[in-house]
């Protein structure tokens, strides 16, 4: 569940909002969130369902059995874009992953299917 903490800073007076995951069990605190967001455009010869196929090759097999990984949304755009949305437990976690991944078989496949020069990965948490 993502709930947002308001917390006040002692010397600036000045609030500051910060997305977490509750704990999966009662009891532990809360742990911060890593939102990686990922943006391509896919080459014009590709279908959306060859996009889908892969991208939920890349889900299953890589992604969601990495450290820190915690859930994952993807969707085509209605301009021939890709989306994929990662939360991850933290940055190293998130770091850890796209270190690794351009080692993966999967990768070449997802590569081949989007305009390499539209891929933008972005952070947002800490």
């Amino acid at each position: 569940m993502l709930t947002t903490n308001m917390t006040k800073q002692e010397n600036t007076g000045a609030s500051e909002a910060a997305l977490t995951a509750d704990a999966s069990t009662p009891g532990q605190s809360q742990t911060p969130l890593v939102f990686e967001v990922v943006t391509a455009k896919l080459r014009s010869d590709v279908a959306v369902a060859q996009m889908i196929a892969v991208d939920h090759e890349i889900e299953t097999t890589v992604i969601a059995k990495r450290p820190g990984f915690l859930s994952r949304e993807s969707a085509p755009g209605n301009d021939h874009s890709w989306l994929a949305i990662i939360h991850w437990r933290s940055v190293a976690d998130a770091d850890a992953s796209m270190e690794s991944f351009a080692s993966e078989p999967i990768a070449a496949k997802f590569m081949a299917l989007i305009e390499a020069d539209s891929l933008v990965m972005k952070r947002y948490g800490h």
